[in-house]
């Protein structure tokens, strides 16, 4: 059994990723890592996905495709979904949960010292070709 589950946005656009800072406020404050977030008893993945990008940037997502569901090393199980912005919303970033937001590459984002350790193992998969990422 998992301690929780929750959801991770994989955005994409002209090969760079949308990427948050976490705030001072949360679990693992000041890393980088996709959005995303627990899942909320009685949510689907998809509608978690969706929340959580709205609560986090203020912005509506399109849940495309999940990738992977994986389980952290906190027994956390995470799904992993490609997702499209809905609409050119500029980003509202809620200050409780997100410090920044920033648009990276692949590389980017596996250089950055603080990125969150289930990030690193999710897009070194991606850097190898796990999986495709495809613009939709």
């Amino acid at each position: 059994m998992y301690s929780r589950e929750g959801v991770v946005a994989i955005i994409e656009r002209n090969g760079n990723f949308l990427t948050i800072k976490r705030s001072e406020m949360v679990v693992a404050p000041g890393k980088i890592c996709f959005p995303g977030g627990g899942i909320e008893l009685g949510e689907t993945p998809e509608q978690a996905l969706i929340r959580e990008c709205f609560e986090e940037l203020g912005v509506t997502v399109e849940p495309v495709r999940e990738l992977e569901v994986s389980v952290t090393s906190w027994n956390i199980r995470l799904h992993w979904f490609t997702a499209n912005l809905a609409d050119k919303t500029p980003f509202r970033p809620n200050p409780r949960e997100v410090a920044a937001v920033y648009w990276m590459t692949i590389r980017e984002m596996l250089n950055h010292p603080d990125l969150l350790e289930s990030n690193r193992l999710f897009l070194e998969k991606m850097e190898h070709g796990n999986f495709l990422i495809l613009p939709y």
